[in-house]
Parts: structure tokens; C-alpha cells; sequence
């Protein structure tokens, strides 16, 4: 058996988002998972808003997405390990993916991949300023706050996440422009790598594409969103970080 020497980074595929062409993306998604090469690969990191809106009660969960869940089934079934960190958008799950395998984590995770010292997570949040939106992401953290919306018929719950979901900057398909330096996420980097050496950040949430070298030495990697094709995408070989991977590998 070959080493298991591949980490797969992926995040904002808005699976469910009625923007654009949904079936593409969600196809696109799945096949890049089947294309993850089983026996090479150590982990697949899910780094929020896999799904545009996810709500989990009890004993329902948003109908669909067999393909996706029998693609990451077949992967952790093959030894891979797959790990999720919520998003701003799938942000109420619970117990569900943890009972197939899934590996919930919780932002800013260090995480040490091959000798290298990763920092992850969706990236909201991050850094100063935002105040709204904090409290905002707390409120939707809020176990009181989660319980009372749990109330609702799931009919009437999903239909509410997903309108809610269509005000956002992604449904609106609205450029984000990173500010580089000034950017929060950047501060919290660049503050983070200072009192803990970190190799890589990697993040989400953002929908543009960033690489960049901080002061410290440490490297930022924002990843693009799945909304214009394409499988965007990080990998981690064991020695460099490599952007939009297909591999052709026996698997």
C-alpha cells in the first residue's frame, strides 16, 4: 500500500442554493470526491458552508445529497479520515454526521499534518471588528435560541433557513474583496502565528481565492467557492500546499 501522504481542503460548495445551476454543483462535488485517490490520501477537511443550509432535528434532516453522503461513506469506508467545521450557513448540525464518521471540529483547530502546523476553520469571525455579525453567529449558537427554533415544523424551519440563505452575499453572487492586510481574518493571522508558530492557515467563507505570505512566515490560503464551476480546492502532498488538484492516480 502506497503512504497516505494527501490532505484534501475544501469549502463553500452551498449545496441546496438555488443559484445558478444547483444539480451542476452538487455533481461537481461529488465528483470530486470519487476522484480523491483512496489508498494516497490521509484526510479531507470541510471547511463550512458544504451545505447552504442545514438544520438537524432529532430525528429529520434535509432531504437529498444521497450522492455526496455515499461519496464521503466510501472514503472514510477506504480509511480516509474526513473532518468538518461548521460554516455560517451549516452551522445546526448536530449528531447526525458524527454518527456516519464525520469529525466535527471547532475553529481556529490546530491541526499537525505531515510535520506542519495547520490552522483551520470557516474563517467567520475571525479578527476584530464585526461586531454585528458576532453576535449574530452567537445567537445562532445559542442552545436556548436553537431549541426554541427547533419548535417549528420542519416544513416551515427549512423554509425560513433557505429564505434567510437567498438574502446572502453568495446567493447574490456579490464579489468579495479581500483587503489583504487590513483584512481581519489577516490580523487574526498574523496576531495567531506571533504567539503560536503556524505553517498554514487555510480558511473559507470569503468566496475569493487568497495566498499569501505573512510577516511571521506563516501562509494564508482562502478557498474559492464551488458558485462559478470548477472544483475549487486545496491539497497538502506532505511538502507544499497545490491549488485545484485532479488527480490522475490510481486510486
Amino acid at each position: 500500500m502506497k503512504d497516505r501522504n494527501l490532505t484534501f481542503f475544501v469549502s463553500d460548495v452551498h449545496l441546496g442554493l438555488d443559484v445558478k445551476d444547483p444539480v451542476d454543483r452538487e455533481a461537481r462535488f461529488v465528483s470530486f470526491l470519487n476522484s480523491i485517490p483512496l489508498q494516497r490520501t490521509e484526510s479531507l477537511y470541510m471547511l463550512g458552508d458544504i451545505w447552504d443550509f442545514w438544520y438537524e432535528y432529532h430525528d429529520v434532516v434535509p432531504k437529498g445529497y444521497v450522492r455526496v453522503f455515499a461519496a464521503l461513506m466510501n472514503l472514510m469506508d477506504a480509511g480516509v479520515k474526513v473532518y468538518f467545521f461548521q460554516g455560517n450557513h451549516d452551522i445546526w448540525c448536530y449528531h447526525y454526521f458524527e454518527d456516519m464518521g464525520i469529525r466535527i471540529l471547532k475553529q481556529p483547530a490546530l491541526v499537525e499534518i505531515s510535520g506542519k502546523t495547520f490552522c483551520l476553520g470557516h474563517g467567520d469571525g475571525l479578527g476584530p471588528g464585526h461586531t454585528l455579525y458576532k453576535i449574530m453567529r452567537w445567537g445562532f449558537r445559542n442552545r436556548f435560541i436553537q431549541s426554541v427554533f427547533s419548535l417549528l415544523h420542519p416544513y416551515l424551519a427549512f423554509r425560513l433557513g433557505k429564505g434567510w440563505s437567498k438574502k446572502s452575499r453568495v446567493a447574490k453572487t456579490v464579489e468579495y474583496k479581500f483587503r489583504g492586510t487590513s483584512e481581519p481574518l489577516c490580523i487574526f493571522a498574523e496576531d495567531f502565528s506571533r504567539k503560536q508558530p503556524v505553517d498554514y492557515f487555510v480558511f473559507g467563507h470569503f468566496h475569493c481565492a487568497v495566498d499569501m505570505r505573512l510577516s511571521t512566515g506563516s501562509e494564508l490560503y482562502v478557498l474559492k467557492d464551488w458558485m462559478d464551476g470548477g472544483q475549487p480546492h486545496l491539497y497538502f502532498d506532505g511538502i507544499s500546499m497545490r491549488l485545484g488538484y485532479s488527480p490522475k492516480m490510481e486510486k
